[in-house]
This record gives C-alpha cells, structure tokens and sequence, in this order.
C-alpha cells in the first residue's frame, strides 16, 4: 500500500473517534501491536535524539524496502512511532525522503502533544526520514 493511502487511511480511522481521549487511547493500542524491536538494538546508537522519552528504532533494507522496529519506554511515544511505522515502514526509501507529513496536522496530534511530545514527533520522522536517506544513498551506490 502506498504512503498516501496509510495516511488517509489513519486520518479516517481518528475521525472516528469523538475525543481526544478515545484517540489517545486508540494511540496506546496501536502502541502495543508495534513489532517489537530485538533488546539488543536498545541501545544510543538507536536511540531518537530530541525525544523527552527514549525511543529505539531499528531500521533494515529489504527487497529495497525498509522495515522499521522501534519501541520506547512511554506509551503516548510508543503508540506515536506505531503510526510513524505503520505510515513508512515496508517502504522504498525514496517514497519515505519525498512523503509529505501533513497527516500528523490532519489527524490533530501536533496540537494535542505537550511542546516536549511535539518535538520528539519531529525528531521521530526526521530519524526515518535519515535512515532512509542512507538506504537510499546505499541502493544508488551499488
């Protein structure tokens, strides 16, 4: 499925909801289905640099798509990065440089984080967005 399409799917999944507390705990749901990273990738050099909670995320080329595994210490960060990768994992690294993030204000998350939370979202996607970059500088360089 293309990033356009997850992320319109997403934001119809959060209309549903009447509150941000239905959305929230929708968030921590989605929190406890993310795949679940190995232990031993938790550690700094996985870590999301800006987040107030720690964050891992793993991130592997295959088949020139990249998967991506994160978990954090915090369920609001957790369910945060569950929508990160739902929206960019199993994708071509260039799709994920070029994806426009304008789900996030869609859905109304950005407005409903503290400051603190709100920078960790941007240091999130910012992370895939480098890994992906990487992949893609790999896969061209080959």
């Amino acid at each position: 499925m293309k990033i356009k399409q997850i992320q319109e799917d997403l934001v119809d999944e959060f209309a549903m909801f009447e509150d941000w507390m239905q959305r929230y705990e929708y968030m921590i749901d989605l929190g406890k289905s993310l795949p679940l990273i190995d232990s031993k990738y938790k550690t700094e050099d996985y870590l999301i640099k800006g987040c107030q909670s720690k964050v891992w995320v793993q991130a592997e080329l295959i088949d020139n798509k990249i998967i991506f595994k994160a978990d954090s210490d915090a369920i609001i960060s957790k369910g945060i990065i569950a929508i990160l990768i739902r929206v960019f994992s199993n994708q071509v690294p260039n799709e994920i440089i070029k994806a426009n993030t304008g789900f996030i204000d869609e859905i109304g998350l950005k407005e409903h984080l503290s400051p603190n939370r709100a920078n960790g979202l941007s240091s999130m996607i910012k992370q895939l967005k480098l890994y992906a970059l990487a992949y893609q500088t790999k896969i061209n360089n080959e």
